[in-house]
């Protein structure tokens, strides 16, 4: 069985090439390593410089930023290989496809070119701090705060369940500047991690992810230049609901390839293990159970696939995008649920990888944006638009 696919009809030769480039890199210098990253609960630096060194990072910059221009379909063929692998350590795509467009599009030249080139060669790596202890997702209501002093910003606030916190050199802060204007006073700013009054927390303990850093900040009168001011003052909120729909896209492609190669081990254990005297492969609950994940994946690759596809031409919404990030996520965690039962107890052992992907899976459905908050923002599109329909008099 194969579950290979691709973002257009076929990969083209760079494309192709691109693909075979990941898996190498994958097999060489990230499956070796990962069971030791999952005990430290960190990758280790090397391997971000390593990913440089390839130009796997930052792939969609111009070349004078240290990329090489290429589309969002080269960046999606890294996500979607890596979430394949089932090694869930390295969130390349983060730095990547979260963090560098704010400087790309927001950024001055000065910090662009300060920071870019580094990021893409793997020597600086970057994080985003938006969620804080009392928020959650309710971005318009951050308690952080960038108080204008002595021609910069002294950043006061504390952030949780930050990514890349524990090796971030750079992060991209939300805090208020002018806190009376609500989501109208968010900006966002640019902090050095070696800047004074900055310190991280504990690296968290997770259910799954073990090889991911995930870390509470603390910004204790940091100061800051107003040149780290990330485009205008006041216009950080309307930015990162800009960003958003290509977050949860890459959210969707990671859910996808997470549950091909779910269904994947499981089809190979099923042919392999017996039961009764029979490989379980033969009972016929077992090969129903099968023909419906495969079903469910199948449709959720053509979803992401049209959405892809989208997003590539420019055409991708934010409820589009929405309805991507929670209905694979959704599935994903639905899927590789299944997947482990027909396991049994083996898919309880976590040296087994879909016991691992289970575990990684339901962090899928809260970050980037929860189930809930997604079917939200989808419901007021639906229900919010002008009807398309005239209604008239038989």
């Amino acid at each position: 069985m194969s579950l290979s696919w691709d973002w257009e009809d076929g990969d083209t030769e760079e494309l192709a090439a691109l693909r075979d480039l990941v898996r190498r890199f994958i097999d060489k210098e990230i499956a070796p390593h990962h069971a030791r990253w999952e005990r430290e609960g960190q990758v280790s630096r090397e391997l971000w410089r390593k990913a440089g060194d390839l130009g796997l990072l930052c792939m969609g910059l111009p070349a004078e930023l240290g990329g090489s221009q290429a589309d969002f379909g080269h960046s999606a063929i890294l996500v979607q290989e890596l979430a394949r692998s089932g090694f869930s350590g390295p969130l390349f795509h983060l730095h990547s496809e979260i963090v560098a467009p704010y400087l790309h599009h927001y950024g001055t030249p000065e910090q662009q070119q300060t920071w870019l080139p580094r990021m893409a060669r793997g020597e600086v790596i970057s994080a985003i701090a938006m969620t804080e202890p009392g928020t959650g997702s309710d971005l318009a209501n951050i308690s952080t705060r960038a108080k204008p002093q002595d021609g910069g910003y002294l950043i006061k606030g504390q952030k949780i369940f930050i990514s890349n916190g524990q090796l971030a050199d750079l992060v991209v802060v939300a805090a208020k500047t002018q806190p009376e204007l609500g989501a109208r006073g968010v900006s966002l700013l640019l902090v050095d991690t070696s800047r004074p009054g900055f310190s991280r927390g504990r690296n968290l303990e997770k259910m799954g992810m073990h090889a991911q850093d995930t870390s509470e900040l603390f910004f204790d009168d940091v100061w800051v230049p107003a040149n780290c001011l990330l485009g205008q003052e006041g216009q950080g909120f309307a930015y990162l609901m800009s960003e958003l729909p290509q977050e949860r896209l890459l959210v969707a492609i990671s859910a996808v390839g997470a549950m091909e190669s779910g269904l994947r081990w499981t089809c190979e254990y099923v042919k392999e293990r017996n039961a009764f005297g029979a490989p379980l492969a033969n009972k016929q609950v077992v090969r129903h159970a099968l023909a419906q994940a495969y079903g469910d994946v199948q449709v959720a690759r053509s979803f992401l696939k049209d959405s892809v596809k989208r997003h590539l031409r420019g055409e991708l919404d934010t409820a589009t995008a929405s309805v991507a990030k929670f209905w694979t996520t959704e599935m994903q965690f639905s899927v590789l649920d299944r997947c482990v039962q027909l396991f049994g107890g083996y898919g309880y052992m976590t040296e087994y990888p879909i016991a691992r992907a289970w575990a990684d899976a339901r962090v899928q459905r809260i970050y980037g944006g929860t189930t809930e908050i997604m079917k939200e923002i989808v419901a007021r599109h639906i229900l919010d638009a002008p009807s398309q329909r005239k209604h008239h008099r038989a």
